[in-house]
């Protein structure tokens, strides 16, 4: 674990550095495939950005959404936990302070559909350029995830063992499976397949989609090696795993209506 280093004596969070390198190395792929294929690179940069104020809100509204039970404790005696506006402040910060990724995911989705629709630009093939990005932000996204020490893996007798942690006590001295490597691994390999496949001009109209399916299949099964168990569960599943259901079966019956058109303009 390397959750922070220090630089002109202020601690700078390894987790935001690597994050930051994911972003920029995410935006450059994007705007650089976009100009291959004759658009103007400053329209993604804008949708961009726009979905970068989608991810922001998305992620710590989820995130607030799993925190339920402190949501219901702080309305049901607000006058014991709330006396000030400062008060106010530190409860919104810790029930919102973290960050889901799903919700961000879902919150930059929205957020550049939006712009997308209000410029009038078509929105199946600007998302085939993007779709790529996203697993490739992940990868340095769950790197980060490796050094800061959050969304660690279970118990296991193959892993890592943190000691002096002060950010997240709950990770020191238990051996832990890497599943943020995994997944980042994951990830990799989900951007060189659609990556691939955007460069061979296949699956138009469709890669965001297929990304959608993939992820939520990785997401569900890594899920059981997660060992922060505090984002919520209901009917035995992780409120992550719920929401991969749902994409996976809303993108299959998409991809599904999607190629059943395809075959109608053919024949």
């Amino acid at each position: 674990m390397f959750p922070t280093f220090e630089l002109f004596g202020r601690d700078i969070s390894m987790y935001g550095v690597v994050s930051l390198i994911g972003i920029f190395v995410c935006a450059i792929y994007i705007c650089r495939s976009a100009k291959k294929r004759g658009y103007d690179d400053n329209d993604f940069i804008v949708i961009l950005l726009i979905s970068a104020i989608g991810v922001l809100a998305g992620s710590h509204i989820l995130y607030g959404i799993t925190r339920i039970d402190l949501i219901v404790k702080l309305l049901s005696d607000f006058g014991k936990y709330v006396q000030s506006f400062g008060d106010f402040i530190n409860c919104m910060a810790t029930i919102f302070g973290g960050s889901v990724f799903y919700g961000g995911l879902l919150g930059g989705m929205a957020a550049g559909a939006i712009y997308c629709k209000k410029k009038k630009f078509n929105i199946s093939e600007y998302s085939d350029i993007i779709a790529p990005g996203v697993p490739l932000f992940h990868f340095f996204g769950r790197i980060g995830c490796f050094f800061g020490g959050c969304c660690y893996g279970i118990e296991s007798s193959f892993g890592y063992t943190v000691h002096g942690n002060e950010l997240l006590s709950s990770v020191n001295d238990v051996q832990r499976f890497p599943i943020q490597l995994l997944e980042a691994t994951l990830n990799l390999i989900l951007f060189i397949v659609l990556a691939r496949l955007l460069s061979k001009g296949v699956f138009k109209g469709k890669l965001f989609s297929i990304y959608l399916l993939c992820y939520s299949v990785i997401r569900f099964f890594d899920e059981f090696l997660r060992g922060d168990t505090y984002r919520g569960f209901l009917f035995g599943l992780s409120t992550s795993q719920i929401i991969s259901i749902i994409l996976f079966v809303c993108s299959l019956v998409y991809l599904i209506v999607k190629f059943k058109k395809s075959r109608q303009n053919q024949t």
